[in-house]
């Protein structure tokens, strides 16, 4: 349960980057923040000043998360990334990807060049950046040239070339002429090497040079000129800002950073991919007593990427591994060698010390919000278990819920709450197969005898066996059993119990004209629980569960079966063929229009398959098919 004024009364006051998300947990809006607290505080307190589309945009927030990083320019270039990535509903989104400027040193030269571009390229040049004030970046090259009088032509100028008269540049001081000779090229490597000391962050000696400038024209009295001066040191200083959430490598890169507190490790992964911080995971690890750090990342390593698709080239992490098989299995995961590495200093140390900064932060939100929602739901289940006068309190909910559209792909589901925290290990899904059309107290009758009589059945098996774990689905028989439904559900219920002579209390959910949750049904009496906000909480938040779990599973089988009748009897379209092709066009329609070049820019779709796909749909004479074109529209029109 995400409390929504507890979180906001612990953000921090740091700059960084949050996450808005709906009910269903999708991101929906990402935005950055000099101070976490006061802007993410101000949505939610100050909506007189909000337009129409923000006031809209809050009243779907659901929760939040947000990631601290060490200023604000990390933060607005973290923002974008993600932006990027998740593409939010309310964010602005263009559609020409804008990209930043990069500061670039043409190293691969004799005499090299330094200027703005927005294309980075793998050619063995420098490139400094992304940098997010383009003003500031050209401030920076001009303080930069005039301390530096480096070459700005682009003339072909190599150290045996044929010399030239030096140009107007040269005469005004803002070149040194190598066109002409004038300078050696390991003097010109001199400055080359000082503006890339600057860019880097070793800006000592040019903001020593331009305060003695400053100083020296305030002595003079010429204040305009002194007050330029100070606007340019301050132009280097935001140019320069370190942006750690910007490599310089444009490899592929994860940082794991854990931070410790008694038992309990909290671990944070921060992914850099091309170059940029595209997202994180947080991930906690209890009971790690006696445990040295490089045994916790070991076995974090395992367990995460053994579950991820992919493995980025390069780890760094606090300290290495326990187990030296880990780098073989990470080499084998990826198919080519993957670095572990353990940094001592510079960008990557604080990178990763960034990264457990995060992991301490979200340690503190995990425990605190731990220990309120584990009172929160005691209190919760204890109030259920006084009003309905239990024996016990019911530690183990089991809720049901049937879905269908106009009785096509009917299923039931049933979703398992523990101590008031869902439990998705034990959630079962049902595909209905005795009842036809839409008949919801039916199919639920269904779903209930299947459950309990394949628990009876596991547990005559454990009996019978002595076996002190039987590892079945269902032996595990709940305190309190949920129907979404009213009194008719109820009954259902009541009634495969008795017939399977089990006995366990069943509760239905009233709702109000809004459908929201005001009460319970407990037998044939009505229990209102408006007073009683933690239960009241913890059953929405179960009629919540057992809705998603059921319309998710109901829509998985509606989408395979109208993948199924269109792609599916296309020769040589295997399933990756066909995901391939979904993921590429979006639809069937745009497929059928794409012509065979098209088609086989597809991944795995040769010309054959092409041809396949466009003579099932046009005929071998071109021309569409209209047998297939009916049977695709009526497939579409079944929901």
């Amino acid at each position: 349960m995400f409390d929504l004024e507890y979180q906001l009364s612990i953000l921090p006051d740091n700059p960084g980057v949050y996450l808005m998300k709906n009910y269903l947990g999708e991101i929906i809006y990402v935005g950055k923040a000099k101070n976490l607290k006061k802007r993410v505080r101000s949505y939610f307190v100050n909506s007189k000043n909000q337009n129409d589309k923000t006031r809209i945009m809050v009243s779907k927030i659901k929760e939040f998360e947000f990631i601290v990083t060490d200023n604000e320019m990390e933060a607005l270039i973290l923002e974008m990334n993600l932006i990027k990535k998740h593409s939010p509903r309310y964010n602005v989104r263009l559609k020409d990807d804008k990209h930043y400027p990069f500061i670039k040193i043409t190293i691969n030269e004799d005499f090299p060049r330094v200027y703005i571009t927005r294309t980075y390229a793998k050619d063995g040049n420098k490139y400094y950046g992304p940098y997010t004030d383009a003003g500031a970046v050209h401030e920076t090259l001009e303080a930069i040239k005039k301390i530096y009088p480096i070459r700005t032509c682009k003339r072909v100028i190599t150290v045996e070339g044929e010399r030239t008269k030096p140009c107007l540049n040269y005469h005004l001081g803002l070149c040194k002429a190598p066109c002409a000779g004038y300078i050696s090229k390991e003097e010109y490597s001199l400055m080359v090497e000082d503006i890339m000391n600057l860019l880097e962050g070793r800006d000592v000696k040019i903001k020593r040079s331009l305060k003695e400038e400053m100083e020296k024209a305030a002595e003079a009295l010429e204040f305009e000129r002194a007050a330029f001066i100070r606007d340019k040191i301050y132009s280097i200083e935001k140019t320069i800002e370190k942006q750690k959430v910007f490599s310089k490598s444009d490899e592929d890169e994860d940082y794991i950073g854990i931070y410790r507190e008694g038992d309990d490790v909290s671990v944070q992964v921060f992914s850099v991919r091309d170059g940029k911080l595209t997202g994180r995971e947080h991930h906690m690890i209890e009971d790690a007593v006696h445990v040295e750090d490089k045994e916790v990342l070991s076995g974090f390593i395992k367990s995460y990427y053994g579950g991820t698709a992919f493995v980025p080239k390069k780890i760094y992490l606090k300290a290495e591994p326990g187990d030296e098989i880990v780098s073989q299995w990470l080499n084998l995961r990826r198919g080519s060698k993957v670095s572990l590495i353990v940094p001592s200093r510079g960008e990557k140390l604080k990178m990763l010390n960034l990264s457990a900064n995060n992991a301490k932060i979200s340690f503190e939100q995990f425990r605190d919000k731990l220990m309120r929602e584990k009172e929160e739901n005691s209190l919760a289940l204890m109030q259920l278990s006084s009003l309905l006068e239990l024996d016990d309190v019911p530690m183990r909910i089991e809720a049901f819920d049937i879905s269908n559209i106009q009785g096509v792909d009917s299923v039931g589901t049933m979703v398992v709450f523990e101590g008031g925290k869902p439990k998705s290990s034990d959630y079962r899904r049902f595909r209905i197969k005795t009842v036809k059309g839409a008949n919801d107290y039916d199919s639920m009758r269904e779903i209930l005898e299947r459950r309990f009589r394949r628990g009876l059945d596991e547990v005559k098996e454990i009996q019978e066996q002595k076996l002190e774990y039987a590892g079945g689905k269902f032996s595990v028989f709940p305190d309190l059993i949920i129907m979404d439904g009213g009194k008719g559900q109820v009954n259902i219920a009541l009634d495969v119990l008795k017939s399977l002579d089990i006995e366990l209390p069943v509760i239905g959910l009233v709702k109000d004209h809004r459908h929201r949750t005001r009460g319970v049904i407990y037998n044939d009496c009505e229990y209102s629980m408006l007073s009683m906000r933690e239960s009241l909480m913890m059953l929405t938040r179960i009629q919540d569960e057992v809705h998603r779990f059921a319309i998710t599973y109901h829509r998985t089988l509606r989408d395979k079966r109208t993948l199924h009748s269109i792609l599916d009897d296309i020769p040589k379209i295997g399933e990756k063929r066909r995901k391939n092709l979904m993921m590429a066009f979006g639809s069937i329609e745009n497929i059928r229009r794409a012509s065979i070049e098209e088609l086989m820019k597809t991944p795995s779709i040769d010309r054959s398959a092409a041809e396949s796909i466009h003579i099932y749909f046009h005929g071998r004479n071109g021309r569409e098919e209209t047998g297939k074109e009916t049977d695709e529209m009526q497939m579409t029109v079944i929901p």
